[in-house]
């Protein structure tokens, strides 16, 4: 049997399990107005649960980029989904801040794996060109995600209670392995079900290398971070990630806050932004791929996609401070998520671009947990910021967008593959004698 267009069925469910990701972990923050009212907390622990996913998820970019490595990306996304499903349907039996914010752990370390397993699969199953809209399809998952997740709570919630929400969600997961299983049953090299039409495809449009030491070279990770282009990788996710967790993890209690908004006003305009998401994941994919086919050097086509993303995202971070009406706002901010989108899709195809597929799982989480740091801190400036107002909230964004771009353009080298420097200074050597 043979599957026409079967990499775009692995990155549809790729994208499918991305969308469950973000329903699970936008769960407590749309139902967090009845459970901290259940529990007799508030914002602070609220920050410190938050905290804890983080921590967690941090670890888990690097330590599943590894796993995904080792093993596979079929194992690995079963491992990863598995893992996250059973942690957050155990939500519902949470009794204490204590025990929610070690179930918070355990969701953080394993939805981790997500992103790096998609940076995977994305350079396993895709020629260059085609890279950075498959990573658009993937990234618009978290968008259809976040969209959906608002109402399907929020309905849910009114249907049967926040416990028993948590354990209807975890079932998604588990019944995703599935399809998943039987579809990705080998990479494309030995996939049964793959034409060899598309497998020539694939395989030929994939960087093609000067010599062996190019395809052979796996740097540990203490090697990666040898390269200056994987430190303006870790810089670029450490300084834009932030952006896009301010609305995760914050926008139902800005609207709760800022408008008097209950769940059922939530579900209703906390989707909104992530319409503008899904829409900028998928042009950031067609423009450096639109430039790349005119006859562009990837990495320089991601620069300057990942450049007018910021374009996008920096005036309207700056006037979400004087939004006066809940429309008004999430309309602002579905433009700051919309360029957002288009520049986060480009950095994290930028791992496929310097290293060989065997390898990008590594470049990618170390650059996930570089990520999560710069959330972490944020998480905390947020309650604090926002006893205020929420205006310091949205400039410290704007603050981070040309930061994370100048990143990419001084340290992201000119776009050539990266290769061990050992081997590059006994060659030079080699040639001198």
């Amino acid at each position: 049997m043979k599957i026409k267009g079967l990499r775009w069925l692995i990155v549809g469910l790729v994208g499918l399990a991305t969308v469950i990701n973000y329903i699970d972990r936008n769960a407590l923050a749309v139902m967090w107005p009845q459970i901290s009212k259940d529990m007799g907390v508030g914002k602070e622990e609220y920050a410190l649960i938050l905290t804890c996913f983080m921590l967690s998820y941090a670890a888990g970019q690097t330590i599943f980029g590894k796993i995904f490595d080792a093993l596979g990306t079929r194992v690995g996304f079963i491992l990863s989904i598995l893992a996250w499903s059973a942690s957050i349907a155990l939500h519902a039996v949470a009794r204490s801040i204590l025990t929610l914010g070690i179930l918070r752990a355990a969701l953080g370390v394993s939805e981790a794996g997500n992103w790096p397993g998609a940076a995977k699969a994305n350079a396993e199953w895709f020629p260059v060109r085609e890279r950075a809209f498959a990573q658009g399809i993937f990234n618009a998952g978290a968008s259809v995600g976040a969209i959906v997740s608002a109402p399907l709570i929020a309905w849910l919630f009114l249907s049967f209670g926040w416990r028993a929400t948590f354990v209807v969600i975890g079932v998604l997961g588990v019944l995703w392995v599935v399809p998943w299983a039987i579809v990705c049953r080998a990479a494309p090299e030995d996939h049964p079900w793959l034409s060899d039409e598309e497998r020539e495809h694939i395989l030929t449009g994939q960087r093609p290398t000067s010599g062996d030491a190019e395809v052979d070279y796996k740097p540990t990770w203490l090697g990666l971070l040898r390269h200056r282009e994987a430190w303006g990788l870790i810089l670029a996710r450490f300084f834009i990630d932030p952006v896009w967790w301010l609305f995760v993890s914050w926008l139902p209690i800005y609207l709760a806050e800022r408008f008097g908004f209950d769940i059922k006003q939530i579900g209703l305009f906390g989707w909104v932004p992530y319409v503008g998401a899904a829409v900028g994941s998928l042009f950031g994919g067609w423009i450096s791929g639109w430039l790349i086919g005119r006859g562009w050097r990837p990495v320089k086509a991601r620069m300057w996609a990942m450049t007018l993303g910021g374009v996008f995202m920096l005036p309207a971070l700056l006037l979400t401070i004087g939004a006066s009406t809940p429309l008004h706002a999430v309309l602002l901010i579905a433009v700051i998520l919309f360029g957002f989108q288009i520049a986060i899709n480009n950095i994290q195809t930028l791992p496929s671009d310097y290293l060989p597929g065997r390898s990008v799982g590594s470049l990618a989480g170390i650059s996930g947990t570089a990520a999560v740091a710069g959330v972490l801190i944020t998480t905390w400036i947020v309650p604090v910021a926002t006893k205020i107002s929420y205006a310091p909230v949205f400039i410290m964004g704007a603050s981070l967008v040309p930061l994370s771009i100048l990143s990419i353009w001084l340290l992201g080298g000119r776009g050539e593959r990266l290769v061990d420097p050992a081997l590059v200074a006994r060659t030079t050597n080699g040639a001198k004698s």
